[in-house]
């Protein structure tokens, strides 16, 4: 399964599904990440969390643990 965690800074990759449930999951989606949604990498902090990314227009920073949730391709 092809995580958007191990996205790469730069690429651009569409989700394809989302994991997890209840709260957590439509907190998610509430942020706009949603099925079929392209979501662009534009940096990941030196430690590595949190990630920066473009989704629909905007800019917007999650961790790594919740980018684990959401399955791209």
């Amino acid at each position: 399964m092809n995580t958007l965690k191990n996205a790469k800074v730069g690429q651009t990759v569409t989700v394809r599904r989302l994991h997890g449930d209840g709260p957590l999951k439509r907190r998610i989606m509430d942020m706009g990440i949603t099925k079929g949604v392209q979501i662009q990498v534009r940096k990941v902090a030196p430690l590595g969390d949190p990630m920066e990314l473009n989704v629909r227009g905007y800019e917007l920073s999650v961790r790594r643990a919740d980018a684990e949730m959401i399955e791209v391709e």
